[in-house]
């Protein structure tokens, strides 16, 4: 009997979210590291939100090439086929400096409008891919050849991403700090989490803008153990924030 995977709802992060909140998010729910280190945009501005389909990748031996499935039925391109505009595909390499693909093969992922590539290895045709328009992180371009090292073998299982365990349908989001996995299970409350973060961070950096001097009067904050009657406590309830409306505050943390 396979294993029966529960799908979870995942919430339209934005892509305005920064990473650094979701990590934060995650941090004070005691779940693992998320950031998948090493993925980085492969040109400024670079940034992707989208639902995970992943792709493993194994080392090249010649009965695993003959094994697996030819041309067209290949699990990669049975992963790009699962690929659209609110979907990351996620590419677990066999090391940092093998390729993935490059110009021909992504083609396919601009044709779909993917919403982005993400891989612990490397690309390579840098120039096409980034003409190509959809967002690609990596962790270096290369000239080397992919299947003299390695072999596409599973499409959508669980994978593991520079140590960052990743699903099939978890939340990816990727900016100029890297890309961070959330997973599905969690991704309304992580979201919820990190939302009220950047809030109360906003705030505060106004504050000491218009009231210039050290950030230690309010920062840096733990997400659920805010006092009411400390100095960010007492700032944060002039802009109308309160434990009432608000899961930032000690005793209101609802994870």
């Amino acid at each position: 009997m396979g294993i029966r995977r529960r799908r979870h709802q995942v919430p339209a992060i934005e892509a305005a979210l920064s990473t650094q909140a979701l990590v934060d998010g995650l941090w004070v729910m005691g779940w693992p590291a998320a950031q998948i280190d090493g993925a980085r945009p492969l040109a400024p501005g670079m940034k992707c939100v989208g639902r995970a389909v992943t792709l493993n990748f194994v080392p090249a031996r010649p009965d695993i090439a003959q094994d697996k499935p030819a041309g067209g039925e290949s699990p990669e391109y049975e992963a790009f086929e699962k690929c659209g505009p609110n979907e990351v595909l996620v590419m677990s390499s066999t090391g940092p400096w093998e390729s993935v693909g490059g110009d021909i093969k992504f083609l396919r992922l601009k044709q779909l409008s993917i919403g982005g590539l993400v891989t612990d290895g490397s690309v390579r045709d840098t120039d096409e891919i980034i003409n190509y328009g959809f967002p690609c992180f990596s962790y270096s371009t290369t000239a080397r050849q992919g299947p003299a090292a390695m072999q596409p073998w599973e499409c959508n299982g669980i994978v593991s991403l520079s140590g960052t365990v990743v699903r099939p349908g978890d939340a990816i989001i990727g900016d100029q700090d890297g890309v961070v996995c959330v997973p599905a299970k969690v991704a309304e409350m992580v979201y919820s989490i990190a939302h009220g973060r950047e809030e109360i961070e906003e705030i505060v950096k106004e504050e000491l803008i218009k009231n210039p001097g050290p950030p230690g009067k309010y920062y840096p904050f733990m997400s659920g153990k805010v006092k009411v009657d400390s100095p960010l406590g007492q700032l944060l309830a002039t802009k109308g924030i309160t434990p009432e409306n608000s899961n930032q505050f000690e005793g209101t943390a609802d994870w």
